[in-house]
């Protein structure tokens, strides 16, 4: 990554996506007018991927009642999503859009490719209702992510668009106190 993608406007996309049994279409719009989370992940059929995938299924039902979307996203097309789908018990049980990307677009768009390897980065975006990315986390391969510590992250991002001026410090958690950066706090945190 040359320069930081935080608070810039995601790239236009467009690709099809497996979702509750059928195949969609999703681009950068789909986003857009709501929270959202691209879920990017090196490959179907794979070892963390689906424990990964699986505790954000776990929590998907959180995340919609906040009014996010969730987006996997991987550069296996559409097709593979919904054969893993159907033969994994752990993908069976997610519920949210499954996108897929062969051509590399999105995950270059979102500068977490993988060159040598074709496969993307193992990285989450959160992406605010104007197009905005507001988080980014990348790990390296084998270090799968935690969907509760996304949650806590999506919380604070939320807090913080809707009470302009406030700042949520480390481990906060929803109805802790924030702090309001000022000349007075200098020095004294």
């Amino acid at each position: 990554m040359s320069k930081s993608l935080i608070n810039t406007q995601i790239k236009p996309f467009n690709a099809k996506a497996y979702h509750r049994g059928e195949f969609i279409e999703v681009s950068d719009e789909s986003l857009k007018g709501q929270w959202a989370v691209v879920f990017f992940y090196p490959a179907d059929f794979t070892f963390v991927c689906p424990t990964e995938l699986g505790d954000l299924a776990d929590t998907y039902e959180e995340l919609q009642s906040r009014g996010v979307e969730v987006y996997s996203v991987s550069t296996d097309t559409h097709f593979t999503h919904k054969a893993w789908h159907d033969s994994s018990d752990t993908i069976n049980k997610i519920k949210y859009p499954m996108v897929g990307d062969p051509t590399g677009q999105i995950t270059r768009n979102f500068e977490v490719m993988i060159e040598e390897e074709g496969l993307a980065e193992r990285a989450t975006f959160v992406i605010d209702p104007e197009g905005n990315i507001q988080v980014i986390e990348i790990t390296a391969g084998g270090i799968g992510r935690d969907a509760s510590e996304l949650l806590r992250k999506i919380k604070a991002a939320q807090y913080i668009a809707a009470n302009p001026g406030e700042v949520c410090p480390a481990k906060w958690q929803e109805g802790e106190e924030t702090l309001a950066p000022s000349l007075d706090l200098v020095g004294k945190i």
